[in-house]
């Protein structure tokens, strides 16, 4: 059967309107908004926090257990030398740097952060970041006030587009953070890292940002200690993925781990400055005590290090480095002629 052609004769394309083609997209549609905003939260995030609360008080026993471990530690830091928060500021960084990927070690970092030295193939971007971490862990503002500034996101050069996506997912974020005030800071420093991603920080940050922010937040409350380790014991807590008590659980398991090794840093410490002292007795000076210090704040030490630090000659340095490994108080672990570096034993 052969089909009828219309009597209009040929066929045309400008005899069909626009209403016909069929294969184009409709016109946009005026959709609403389901992003989160710094005024409402959604009924999805009410939901979810009430699942943090629930294995809150599930592990209300774990959690008190690790509150005190961390008060134990606070309370030593606050009445311990200030050199003590930059050591364990500088540890917790550098084993954090491992957990993002960028892998600096402690003595590439101590040499990065007190001198800026760096070596030939290493990443300045990845030692940035790092010793970005190791101010933060140190001490200023928390990020809870203003995320923007505890991030160093007020950057000149950041366009104006970038900047109101940030302050967008900023402004998401703290909306959350601020509906989790009933959890314990600790729980709600778990909620908050595991939270980053979800409010479109993850695209703007890396993985350190997330952890450095939920080491202050869960130390909040504290009177010495400026952050709560998470990283010293393995950063088992930041690998945790499930559901909120699984994610709790590990969080403060890896927590617990990471305050009794920042416990045993000071243990050791304290027991090195005892004996140092006792053995440094006859030496005269103002070099000796200074390079105590220094070697108790920092994990590594180089010459210049201390040169640059304590304001003494290289050769009083050299020194009285060398009476101090000659009398067991340190150790030179690079064994090199150049870039020598020293740790207590």
């Amino acid at each position: 059967m052969t089909s009828k052609i219309p009597s209009s004769g040929a066929y045309s394309p400008e005899q069909d309107s626009d209403s016909d083609l069929w294969f184009l997209p409709g016109p946009p549609e005026d959709e609403p908004d389901f992003l989160p905003t710094g005024s409402r939260t959604s009924p999805q995030e009410t939901s979810l926090l009430e699942d943090w609360r629930k294995a809150e008080a599930s592990l209300a026993a774990q959690l008190a257990r690790v509150a005190g471990r961390f008060g134990a530690l606070d309370e030593r830091l606050r009445r311990g030398p200030e050199g003590w928060r930059h050591r364990l500021a500088l540890i917790e960084a550098a084993e954090l740097s491992w957990f993002s990927g960028d892998r600096i070690g402690a003595d590439r970092l101590a040499l990065w952060v007190g001198l800026r030295l760096s070596g030939v193939q290493e990443d300045s971007r990845a030692l940035a970041r790092v010793s970005w971490a190791v101010r933060r862990l140190s001490g200023g503002q928390g990020p809870e006030h203003d995320l923007a500034q505890f991030l160093g996101r007020h950057d000149s050069e950041q366009n104006d587009l970038d900047h109101d996506s940030f302050s967008n997912h900023a402004d998401a974020w703290r909306s959350t953070m601020s509906a989790a005030l009933p959890l314990h800071p600790i729980s709600r420093a778990c909620y908050g890292f595991h939270h980053w991603a979800l409010a479109g920080l993850g695209q703007q940050g890396d993985r350190i940002e997330a952890a450095v922010t939920a080491a202050r937040i869960a130390a909040s409350e504290s009177r010495g200690a400026v952050f709560a380790p998470l990283a010293m014991g393995g950063a088992e807590g930041l690998r945790a993925g499930g559901l909120p008590h699984a994610r709790l659980e590990r969080w403060l398991a890896g927590m617990e781990s990471a305050c009794l090794s920042a416990m045993r840093q000071l243990d050791d410490i304290e027991a090195w400055n005892e004996r140092a002292c006792k053995a440094m007795t006859k030496l005269s000076g103002r070099t000796p005590p200074a390079l105590r210090t220094i070697l108790m704040e920092w994990p590594l030490v180089s010459a210049p290090m201390a040169e640059a630090m304590t304001g003494a000659s290289r050769a009083a340095v050299q020194r009285n480095l060398a009476l101090m490994e000659a009398q067991g108080l340190i150790r030179e672990v690079t064994r090199q002629g150049r870039f020598r570096m020293w740790r207590i034993t």
